[in-house]
């Protein structure tokens, strides 16, 4: 392992067959691992984890399904394209979204990036033998010393078979490969991608049409979609997102689990409209903050009626709170965007 290499991240999206079929993979791959998205897209991902680890890759991957988990991680080593470089350590993420995991995978580094990525996730999993500095416990978490040994005194019930040797017991058979069928659709989440090197971080990629339309919100700013009122929240949530993922060089790269909730406005709206522009002079800005409390107060009322009375391209109408949802957030950054996961906390009230 090269201590010294960039921390990169990409983000990869597999189904729920047995071999965890690639849908979907970001460009960083290739930084990563040596594939191209072509060379893997469609393949099994499971192909590529390492022979003494994949029957506990392949019962990792079921049970993250089956349980339903969400920003979980696992340590494990992946088959690098140029044959000299073997098997790299990796920290892969997973999120089930419905009928896919979503996730990302780097290269597992040791180190403050590494720490905190470990401290924000709902748990964490090492299944090489010598990731074991990568293991993380919290306060409460049951003990992980194992139980005394007993001792192996022949004439017990647990005495070895006749022909046996008590030194070859010692010798297990390899575990089980788990086998199973796609699995059903989980919980009802959806995923987005957003361009984290704009200021308005258009959707890139989403995965369903649970809360958004996919043809609706492709390419439209996030912040569309984000009720005026929790605006100026998720946004310092994404500042903060960006800040984290980025690593020693500068570059754009990973940096843990956000999580937070907010209002949801599957209707859109003009979200660009209702702020000041970006590109505004300086003289601009210094008369606009020296009006006064009470006028800058005015104008901002003023900018979320106007929002709310937005008449949105979905909806042909008004938008209004009977076209909200709450909805609870996984934010995480990464180095080709920002992966956002997203549930609803209430049912959408009709009006």
């Amino acid at each position: 392992m090269d201590f010294n290499a960039p921390r990169v991240s990409c983000i990869a999206i597999v189904d729920f067959s047995e071999d965890a079929r690639w849908l979907f993979v970001t460009e960083s791959v290739t930084e990563i691992l040596g594939y191209e998205p072509r060379d893997v897209i469609g393949h099994p991902a499971l192909e590529l984890v390492h022979p003494e680890e994949f029957p506990a890759v392949r019962k990792l991957h079921y049970d993250t399904i089956r349980q339903d988990k969400a920003a979980v991680i696992a340590y494990l080593r992946i088959k690098h394209k140029d044959p000299f470089k073997g098997y790299i350590l990796c920290s892969v993420s997973r999120t089930v979204v419905h009928n896919v995991l979503v996730g990302s995978i780097s290269l597992a580094i040791p180190g403050a990036q590494a720490f905190q990525t470990a401290s924000t996730a709902q748990e964490v999993v090492v299944l090489t033998p010598s990731a074991k500095d990568f293991e993380f416990r919290r306060w409460g978490d049951p003990s992980p010393m194992p139980p005394s040994p007993v001792l192996d005194i022949p004439g017990f019930d647990d005495c070895p078979e006749d022909g046996d040797k008590i030194g070859e017991r010692t010798n297990t058979a390899p575990p089980p490969i788990l086998s199973f069928k796609p699995l059903p659709s989980q919980s009802s989440r959806s995923a987005l991608i957003l361009d984290r090197f704009s200021i308005h971080c258009p959707v890139q990629y989403c995965s369903n049409d649970h809360l958004l339309s996919t043809t609706t919100v492709m390419g439209r700013s996030f912040f569309d979609f984000v009720a005026p009122r929790s605006d100026t929240t998720v946004r310092s949530w994404i500042d903060v997102i960006k800040a984290w993922g980025v690593n020693e060089r500068g570059q754009p790269s990973e940096g843990g689990f956000g999580y937070g909730k907010f209002i949801l406005l599957p209707n859109g709206r003009d979200s660009r409209n209702d702020r000041i522009p970006e590109g505004t002079s300086g003289r601009r800005r210094e008369m606009a903050s020296s009006r006064g409390l009470a006028a800058r107060s005015q104008a901002l009322t003023s900018a979320i009626a106007r929002s709310r009375l937005h008449s949105s391209p979905l909806s042909g109408g008004v938008t209004s709170h009977d076209d909200e949802v709450t909805v609870d957030a996984i934010f995480s950054g990464h180095s080709d965007g920002i992966l956002v996961i997203i549930r609803a906390t209430s049912p959408r009230i009709q009006a």
